[in-house]
């Protein structure tokens, strides 16, 4: 299965930490919302539920098929569907300020998102899903806009799991050791 990128309420806290890290805990997004969302151009991205993607791997196992299927909901993900999602204005920025942006916060140790990401999701290609679709009989039920608002509603709820990657215990003051390693870094 190759899946876009997969959302759902208790993946909130490790959606957080991948991309916001420890400087922002749950509690900022509760309080503080960003004023506006920077476009640097070229991003779009699929999004695809947890739930359909269990489902999918549940088809897989049911059908006597062979080979790679895509998995993503309608619709791609720019960043002026990203600032509707999060009712916010939308900002064009040039791409190499937003990178170079990024590559300092990175360096300093302030976000976990490597610049490599950034370069990543400007190249992603988008997905075509209709081999899944037609061959497991796979639709998925939520679409990318919900799975994403479910996300990040969780992240305002503080919502977490009973795994380790996913414990909402496992944050804030716990992972304060990243400030010395390097966010996102093991020890």
């Amino acid at each position: 299965m190759r899946p876009g990128f997969i959302f759902r309420r208790e993946s909130a806290v490790q959606q957080r930490r991948l991309f916001a890290g420890p400087f922002a805990p749950a509690k900022t997004f509760r309080k503080v919302r960003i004023p506006a969302l920077p476009d640097p151009g070229g991003i779009v991205f699929q999004a695809v539920h947890t739930a359909d993607v269990a489902r999918a791997y549940h088809l897989a196992v049911k059908t006597p098929v062979h080979g790679a299927f895509n998995l993503a909901a309608d619709p791609s993900i720019d960043m002026r569907t990203m600032g509707s999602v999060l009712g916010v204005p939308v900002v064009r920025v040039p791409a190499k300020a937003a990178r170079s942006a990024l590559a300092a916060a990175w360096s300093a140790h302030l976000v976990p998102a490597a610049p490599g990401l950034f370069d990543l999701l400007a190249q992603i290609p988008l997905m075509d899903t209709r081999r899944a679709r037609e061959e497991l009989g796979w639709l998925p039920e939520y679409d990318a806009l919900e799975a994403i608002r479910e996300a990040l509603a969780g992240v305002e709820e503080g919502k977490g799991a009973d795994t380790p990657p996913l414990a909402p215990e496992t944050s804030g003051r716990f992972r304060s050791h990243e400030m010395a390693t390097g966010v996102g870094e093991q020890d």
